[in-house]
């Protein structure tokens, strides 16, 4: 009781994130002990222990500062001889990312209460140990740490796909593809992240950041060995961000996974990527990540455009609901690369919102698919139409869920894409100065605004389709409109997508001075390293 009593202690935040990352870890020993039979009391231990995490992190919200510095920061030698240290703390940059993993994880487990009747037990189990993979990610602020944690996640993800995924077949050929991205993306980053640490001789992210910015700087970090680990860690991330072209194993994964799966990995699995290319692909290598950031930029329109129009090719097709709703995420998060790599405030402060925004709206529509997936078994727009007859309540939630994904003035989804389409049009630090002029930045931006044009069609397209006109199809008549559970877990969702659409400022807020400073700290060190190179190089 005391170790759950420290939880709730906002004046006690010693410890306070490694409680919150290791209760789902708790919560999955307490299941493991429990009779594989005991299908309610798996359920409700699953939602006991996601619900006390989301609460025990809310004192993290009261309590954070609004600066630039690593917060509730807990370090222990762990691996001495190594300089390896278990060191946690959270910033502006990944402040909410915590609270979004904490706040979808209750809501994910209430769902799955409903539609998950096979291996429960060990379903529970790989979706809290996930949790706490997650949540690790975010907090660890030493490298090898955050390796841990990050590789962690990717067992119980691949169980999830292939074990409870919904065809046989399919499910195994997804999880297969996803295992295989995943590992060879994060292999080659390991080996990048051996080499740096030895090189600066630590793994703890801020001295780690210093010291190679330094050190390339000197010339002590050659300018080949820069690029080398920028592109080791930039594929780790870019597999799982998924960035075109190396996203295709995200619209099967999104196909086959639970409904369940599929919400954890579009509302915080994706984001991990973003995460890392903001917390090290960019401080640890500035020069290399400015120098290709354009080049980086352009396939984040490509992936933009590319998404957008696979998801309307699964209309024109007779396609998959949800696979065409995987399709737009591949779009979404091309929104974000370009806003991180515009390399603009502005851009990257609406990259990291529309992070939050993702999470939510894209998680809302797969809760809902699942929802009338469960009652119809298919996907198919074919076999819809006319639904809102006999699901009100249901078509209501899913209309707002569409318009925050299409970006509409109000919800969440218009402020982050707003943010990245203004702050990109810069092109540059400084935003929207006095000056500027038209450049490759701005070309990206328009281009990347007909995705946003392009996402309002296929989405309203899919609604109209499903949700209007006559009921043709026999067995939708008696389709049972969402139970009282079922709004229990949607509407927190739909609360958050007007807050934030509505009151944006409170959350940018938090997240400005960490943002600005790694920014500037990055394209300084980018400037001082090209000019000391070009330097040398007129000396030579």
């Amino acid at each position: 009781m005391d170790f759950l009593a420290a939880a709730f202690d906002p004046q006690n935040l010693k410890h306070h994130l490694s409680v919150i990352t290791f209760l789902p870890l708790v919560g999955a020993m307490f299941i493991a002990f429990i009779n594989s039979k005991r299908h309610r009391e798996i359920k409700a231990t699953s939602i006991f222990f996601s619900l006390i995490t989301f609460v025990a992190s809310l004192p993290i919200l009261f309590e954070f500062k609004s600066n630039a510095s690593f917060q509730m920061v807990e370090k222990v030698d762990w691996i001495p001889a190594f300089n390896i240290q278990y060191a946690m703390g959270v910033d502006g940059i990944s402040l909410f990312l915590v609270l979004l993993t904490t706040f979808l994880g209750p809501i994910i487990m209430l769902s799955c209460s409903t539609n998950v009747h096979k291996r429960v037990k060990e379903f529970f189990i790989a979706m809290l140990v996930l949790e706490t993979g997650v949540i690790g990610s975010f907090c660890a602020l030493d490298l090898f740490l955050f390796y841990v944690f990050f590789e962690l996640m990717l067992i119980p993800m691949y169980l999830l796909i292939g074990v409870w995924g919904s065809d046989p077949q399919g499910r195994r050929d997804a999880a297969i593809k996803f295992f295989i991205y995943t590992l060879l993306g994060s292999l080659l980053m390991f080996l990048a992240v051996l080499y740096v640490a030895n090189l600066a001789g630590t793994f703890e992210i801020t001295e780690l950041t210093t010291r190679l910015q330094q050190m390339a700087i000197d010339g002590r970090f050659s300018k080949a060995a820069q690029y080398v680990c920028f592109l080791a860690f930039m594929l780790s991330f870019a597999v799982k961000t998924p960035m075109f072209p190396f996203h295709t194993w995200l619209p099967d994964a999104h196909t086959e996974a639970p409904t369940g799966g599929s919400v954890v990995l579009a509302g915080v699995l994706l984001k991990l990527g973003t995460y890392g290319m903001l917390r090290f692909a960019i401080p640890f290598f500035p020069e290399p990540a400015l120098t290709l950031g354009p080049a980086i930029c352009v396939l984040a329109v490509v992936g933009i455009i590319y998404g957008s129009l696979m998801s309307v090719a699964q209309l024109l097709s007779n396609g998959d609901w949800k696979r065409m709703v995987a399709y737009s995420s591949v779009g979404h998060m091309g929104f974000i690369v370009l806003g991180i790599f515009s390399f603009n405030l502005i851009a990257t402060q609406g990259a990291l919102i529309q992070n939050i925004n993702h999470g939510l709206s894209t998680g809302l529509l797969f809760l809902l698919i699942g929802i009338v997936y469960e009652r119809r078994h298919t996907r198919l727009f074919d076999e819809y139409g006319g639904i809102a007859k006999v699901m009100p309540k249901f078509a209501i939630l899913f209309m707002v869920a569409t318009l925050a994904s299409v970006g509409l003035p109000g919800t969440n989804g218009f402020v982050g894409e707003f943010l990245i389409l203004l702050g990109t049009f810069g092109g540059d630090l400084d935003g929207l100065r006095e000056g500027w002029s038209w450049n490759l930045h701005s070309t990206l931006a328009v281009f990347a605004a007909s995705g946003v044009i392009l996402g309002a069609i296929y989405m309203l397209w899919s609604y109209q389709r499903v949700f209007f006109g006559e009921i043709k199809v026999e067995e939708n008549k008696s389709l049972k409109d969402v139970t009282a559970t079922e709004m229990t877990f949607s509407l927190p969702m739909v609360a958050m997508i007007f807050l934030i659409g509505v009151a944006p400022g409170w959350f940018l807020n938090r997240t400005e001075p960490a943002v600005k400073s790694g920014l500037e700290q990055s394209v300084n060190a980018a400037q001082a390293i090209q000019e000391k190179h070009q330097l040398r190089t007129a000396g030579e």
